[in-house]
């Protein structure tokens, strides 16, 4: 009997899919926002409970942290720090990437403060015809990773109480993105993406450049707490909603998953920070914990690109491949997580309370990360090898 529910369950889901693609988007977006609608009206507190708590996390955790950061950036791009930037360390950073020299100053920025900044400078470049248009799509997927203070201080220390797997965590993210940067292969770089490309800027008024970087960084930051206050709501309302619970206990039933799992993980496809805290959690071992996690830093979460897509959509970037690479990128970051877990085994769990770091685990974790970044290096290079011949 139950196997008979659950395949009429299975079916309803697909003629539902079905369904949905046959109508017209303009249609979907608007039956489901009208489902939203309604649920806000059935559960008021609900919804507000969680508009605040999303306002809260913006103004006290998003935009202290974020809003100097764009501001000091915007000042230092106008007076040419991308040029200074590409000067002082674009080779070491963009040659190994196969990246033009003037993308330097966006891959720093992506690896001091995360996603979305990464995008929103690529797409700058873009604007300001530095870089062409293959170089800011491949550029956008490459400089996307986690903040090193979500990672090592929200998730590794906070959540799961222990900053080496916060540190563990952050290096599996960063060989994501460079393993990303050698499967998205670009044959041609123009000449104008060559450090002589970088345009001069003339001299301006310190006075306009402060004033025009407040307003465009107040701007953004506003735009990125729009995202955080929404998807607040729309996670809250799916964790408390009557039907989710009832698909999440059947699906667990049938699959024996653990339930607290498998809802962290659906809302960590929807927001990332949430997802993380549900996992962190659960009763399972810090390996599944941390392998669940990775996987969430790869992706991003809904949240996160749509963000990025805010960015993007003007250019007319691809969503959908940009997407696609993410989910790609995930299960590489949970793969480079699996490999350095497992070889520092021993060392991992212990907690880091104390001032002393274990040379022995850090020690393994740089010689790992070293032989993962050669390999993929090395069948590249044999590609190119086998090709040409």
């Amino acid at each position: 009997m139950n196997l008979l529910l659950y395949a009429i369950f299975l079916l309803i889901l697909v003629l539902l899919y079905f369904l949905l693609k046959s109508l017209e988007q303009n249609l979907v977006i608007t039956i489901i926002c009208s489902l939203i609608i309604i649920q806000i009206v059935l559960t008021p507190k609900l919804c507000i409970d969680s508009a605040l708590l999303g306002a809260n996390l913006f103004i006290n955790r998003v935009f202290p942290s974020l809003f100097p950061f764009l501001v000091v950036t915007s000042i230092m791009m106008d007076y040419n720090g991308v040029h200074i930037y590409s000067k002082f360390f674009g080779k070491i950073l963009c040659k190994p990437l196969r990246l033009p020299l003037s993308c330097t100053f966006v891959l720093i920025v992506s690896m001091l403060c995360g996603y979305p900044l990464g995008a929103k400078y690529a797409c700058e470049l873009y604007e300001q015809e530095v870089i062409d248009y293959k170089t800011c799509e491949r550029l956008v997927n490459i400089a996307s990773n986690a903040s090193p203070l979500f990672v090592i201080g929200a998730v590794g220390t906070s959540m799961l109480k222990n900053s080496n797997i916060g540190y563990l965590l952050l290096i599996s993210n960063y060989i994501s993105c460079f393993i990303m940067a050698l499967i998205i292969t670009q044959k041609d770089i123009h000449k104008k993406n060559s450090l002589n490309g970088l345009r001069t800027v003339p001299s301006k008024n310190i006075g306009n450049i402060i004033k025009n970087s407040i307003e465009n960084s107040i701007k953004t930051c506003l735009s990125i707490g729009g995202f955080v206050i929404l998807f607040s709501v729309l996670t809250n309302i799916i964790k408390n909603n009557l039907f989710f619970n009832i698909i999440i206990e059947k699906i667990t039933n049938l699959l024996s998953i653990d339930k607290n799992i498998l809802e962290g993980f659906i809302l960590g496809l929807i927001e990332i920070t949430n997802g993380c805290y549900l996992i962190s959690t659960t009763s399972k071992s810090m390996y599944i914990k941390a392998i669940i996690i990775s996987f969430f830093l790869g992706f991003s979460g809904l949240s996160i690109i749509s963000q990025v897509y805010s960015f993007t959509y003007k250019h007319n970037l691809s969503l959908k491949k940009y997407t696609i690479r993410k989910v790609l990128q995930g299960f590489i970051c949970s793969t480079i997580t699996l490999i350095l877990y497992r070889i520092s085994l021993p060392k991992i769990a212990i907690q880091t309370s104390n001032i002393k770091t274990n040379t022995n685990l850090w020690s393994s974790l740089l010689i790992t990360c070293i032989i993962i970044l050669i390999i993929p290096f090395l069948f590249n290079k044999l590609k190119k090898l086998f090709y040409t011949s």
